[in-house]
C-alpha cells in the first residue's frame, strides 16, 4: 500500500486521485441519467440522498465529530468546541452550495458560461481570502510567484470558453432574477465556507492536530440538517406561499411521482458524497495556501471533466470534447507545472519550519 504523511506531496496526489475517480464517475453518472429523460431537479434530489447518506454513515460510525479543540466553551450551557461557532455556519453554507451547483445548470444559462463562472470563482475566491488573511495576520505564509501564475493560466483554461458562448446569449441571464440569485447564493456561500475552512487551518494552537476529519464531520452534519430543513420548505412551498416554477414542481414530483430509477440515481449519488471527502481534504490541506488548494481542487476537477467527457462519448454516444476543451486543458497542463513547482518549494519550507517530517515517503 502507498503509505504517504501528512502534509506530504504523495499524500496530496493520493487525495488528487481520489476525487479525480469519483469526480469522474459522478459526471458520467450525471450526463446518464439527464440523458435517459431523468429531469434536473428529480437527479439533484436523489444524488444529493445519496450523497448525503454515504457521507453520514462515515462520519457517524467512525465518530469523526469527536473534534479535536483549540478550547472547550460554553454555550447557552453546553460544554462543545470553540469551532462549532464557525464550522456550523460552514455547514449551512455548504447546503446552499450543493444544491445551486445543479441548479446552475438548469436556468437560462449556457452551461459552458456556468462552468466558467463556478470554477473561476473559486479560484478567485481563494486568492483573494489568502490576500485577506494575511492582512489579518491570520495566515503567516506568503504566496509564491508560481502560484500566482499558475492562478492565471488557470482562469484562462475555464474563460476560454467565454469565445464559445460570446454571441449566444450566455449572459442573458443576468436579466433573470431566479438565476442571478442562485448564483449570487453559490458565490457568497463558497467564499464564507473556504474563508472558515482557512481560518480553521490558520488558527490551530500549538500542539492541537489540524483534525480535518473533525471539521468534516461537524459540517456535513450541519449541512444535513440545514438541507432537511429547506427541503421542507421547498416541499410544501406551493401550498404555504403559492411559490410555482419548474424547479419545484420536479422537486416535489422526485417524492410524489418518483423516477423509476430513483434507486439507482441515489446510488450513483454517493460518489458525489465521496468527492466531497476529498474535495474538502484538498481545500484544508495541511500547511498550503488557500491560492494553492483552490488551484489543486479546480484543475483536478477541469481534467475529470474533461475525461467523463470522453467516457460518455465512447460508452454512451455523448458528444467529444469540444476544441476549446482541448485549448483549456493545455492551459490547465501549464497551470499544473506551476504549482507543482510551487509545491517544491513549499516542501522545501514546511521541512525546514518542521512542519511536516523528512521521513521519506513509502
Amino acid at each position: 500500500m502507498w503509505k504517504t504523511i501528512e502534509g506530504s506531496t504523495g499524500r496530496l496526489i493520493q487525495l488528487c486521485i481520489g476525487y479525480f475517480v469519483f469526480y469522474v464517475i459522478t459526471g458520467v453518472s450525471v450526463k446518464y441519467f439527464l440523458g435517459i429523460g431523468m429531469p434536473d431537479m428529480q437527479y439533484l434530489v436523489y444524488s444529493t440522498i445519496g450523497g448525503n447518506l454515504i457521507a453520514l454513515l462515515i462520519v457517524l460510525s467512525l465518530k469523526w465529530y469527536r473534534l479535536q479543540s483549540n478550547k472547550i466553551i460554553n454555550f447557552i450551557g453546553i460544554n462543545i468546541p470553540e469551532e462549532y461557532l464557525y464550522i456550523i455556519p460552514s455547514g449551512i453554507c455548504t447546503a446552499i452550495v450543493i444544491p445551486t451547483t445543479t441548479l446552475m445548470y438548469s436556468l437560462p444559462i449556457s452551461v459552458m458560461v456556468a462552468m466558467v463562472i463556478m470554477r473561476g470563482s473559486v479560484i478567485i475566491i481563494s486568492r483573494l481570502i489568502d490576500a485577506i488573511q494575511i492582512r489579518q495576520g491570520i495566515l503567516k505564509k506568503r504566496v509564491y510567484m508560481e502560484e500566482n501564475i499558475a492562478v492565471v493560466f488557470a482562469l484562462l483554461a475555464v474563460a476560454i470558453n467565454l469565445f464559445f458562448a460570446n454571441g449566444s446569449g450566455g449572459f442573458d441571464f443576468i436579466y433573470n432574477t431566479a438565476a442571478v440569485v442562485i448564483l449570487t447564493s453559490y458565490i457568497i456561500a463558497y467564499f464564507i465556507r473556504i474563508y472558515i475552512m482557512n481560518y480553521y487551518k490558520n488558527t490551530r494552537g500549538k500542539g492541537i492536530k489540524q483534525d480535518n476529519k473533525g471539521f468534516f464531520a461537524v459540517e456535513q452534519i450541519a449541512a444535513t440538517i440545514t438541507m432537511i430543513f429547506i427541503g421542507v420548505i421547498f416541499y410544501n412551498s406551493q401550498e404555504l406561499f403559492g411559490w410555482q416554477s419548474k424547479q419545484i414542481t420536479e422537486f416535489i414530483g422526485a417524492f410524489h411521482t418518483p423516477s423509476s430509477l430513483w434507486e439507482y440515481a441515489i446510488i450513483a449519488g454517493t460518489a458525489f458524497g465521496a468527492v466531497a471527502f476529498f474535495s474538502v481534504f484538498i481545500f484544508m490541506f495541511k500547511g498550503r495556501t488557500a491560492t494553492f488548494a483552490g488551484l489543486v481542487n479546480r484543475l483536478t476537477s477541469l481534467i475529470a471533466g474533461t475525461a467523463s467527457t470522453l467516457l460518455v462519448f465512447y460508452f454512451f454516444g455523448g458528444k467529444f470534447p469540444s476544441p476549446e476543451d482541448w485549448i483549456s486543458l493545455i492551459f490547465i497542463l501549464i497551470s499544473v507545472a506551476f504549482i507543482s513547482k510551487a509545491e517544491k518549494k513549499r516542501i522545501s519550507e514546511l521541512k525546514a519550519l518542521k512542519e511536516i517530517s523528512d521521513i521519506p515517503e513509502n
